[in-house]
C-alpha cells in the first residue's frame, strides 16, 4: 500500500472557499488562502465542447444563471455564465494554476456526468498530470467513481489518488489496493469506528466530508480522523495551517 509522501493539511476548504463565496470559483479558492487554508477541494466535470471546468452538479440552475446540462453547455455560453457573485465558471487549467501560485495542496475530484466517466477521468488525469508536473506542492485526485480513480491510476500514477464514499463499504481496503490510493475519503455522519481502526492498523488516514460544528470536529479527531474538509472556513481558520 502507497502511502502519502508529505504531510497533508489537516482543513480542506469545501468546493473552494466554502460558505463564505461562491462555490468552485477562482474567487473562492483565493478567500480561502486569505484565511490562511493550506488545502482547497473542487469538482471538475467537462463542458458540451470537452473541456474542464469547476462545478459540481451535473445542471447549471444550482449554482448559475444559466439553465441546462453542463455537458450539453458549449464554452461559449458556459464562460459567460454568472456563478456567482459576478464569477465565471472557472477553467480547470485555472484553478490549478491558482493553486500553484498560492501554494494550496489542491484535492481535485473528478466528477463526471452521467455517461462521461471515462472521458472526463482521462481528460482530468491527463491533464493533472501536466498541471503540476514539477510541482511543490503536488494535488491529490478523488472521486466517487472508481472507474475513474483506476484511469487515474493507469494515465497519471504519479498523482496521488484519494478513494472517496458516502458510507465506506466492507471491502474499501482491497479496492484501495487495487487502486493503489492513499487515502480514505467519507461521510463525517457514516463513519464506522471499525473503519477508522482497520485504516489505523494499515496506516492510512482518513478524511471526512462535511465537517461544520466544532464539536463535531473534536469527536472525529478524538476517533481518529486525519483530515476534514468544511464549508465553515470561518470556524476553522485558526486551525487552517495545521498539518497530519
Amino acid at each position: 500500500m502507497p502511502h502519502l509522501p508529505l504531510a497533508l493539511p489537516r482543513w480542506f476548504a469545501h468546493r473552494g472557499g466554502g460558505s463564505l463565496a461562491p462555490e468552485n470559483t477562482l474567487a473562492g479558492i483565493r478567500l480561502a488562502a486569505r484565511l490562511g487554508f493550506k488545502a482547497v477541494e473542487f469538482d471538475v466535470m467537462l463542458s458540451g465542447d470537452g473541456t474542464p471546468v469547476l462545478i459540481h452538479d451535473e445542471t447549471l440552475e444550482g449554482t448559475t444563471d444559466g439553465v441546462g446540462n453542463v455537458c450539453a453547455t458549449p464554452d461559449a455560453v458556459l464562460f459567460a455564465l454568472d456563478a456567482g457573485d459576478g464569477e465565471p465558471i472557472p477553467r480547470f487549467a485555472e484553478a490549478a494554476l491558482l493553486c500553484r501560485q498560492l501554494g494550496l495542496v489542491a484535492n481535485v475530484e473528478i466528477k463526471p456526468a452521467t455517461g462521461f466517466e471515462r472521458s472526463t477521468a482521462e481528460i482530468v488525469a491527463r491533464m493533472t498530470g501536466e498541471l503540476w508536473r514539477d510541482a511543490p506542492v503536488p494535488p491529490l485526485i478523488s472521486s466517487f467513481s472508481l472507474e475513474a480513480l483506476e484511469i487515474a491510476r493507469d494515465l497519471a500514477p504519479q498523482i496521488r489518488r484519494g478513494i472517496l464514499y458516502e458510507a465506506v463499504p466492507a471491502d474499501w481496503l482491497a479496492e484501495m489496493q487495487r487502486l493503489q490510493a492513499v487515502s480514505l475519503h467519507g461521510d463525517a455522519d457514516l463513519l464506522t469506528d471499525q473503519v477508522l481502526a482497520e485504516a489505523k492498523a494499515e496506516g492510512i488516514p482518513v478524511l471526512c466530508y462535511t465537517v461544520n460544528a466544532e464539536n463535531q470536529a473534536k469527536n472525529l479527531l478524538s476517533r481518529g480522523v486525519s483530515g476534514m474538509f468544511t464549508d465553515r472556513l470561518d470556524l476553522f481558520a485558526a486551525e487552517a495551517g495545521f498539518f497530519f
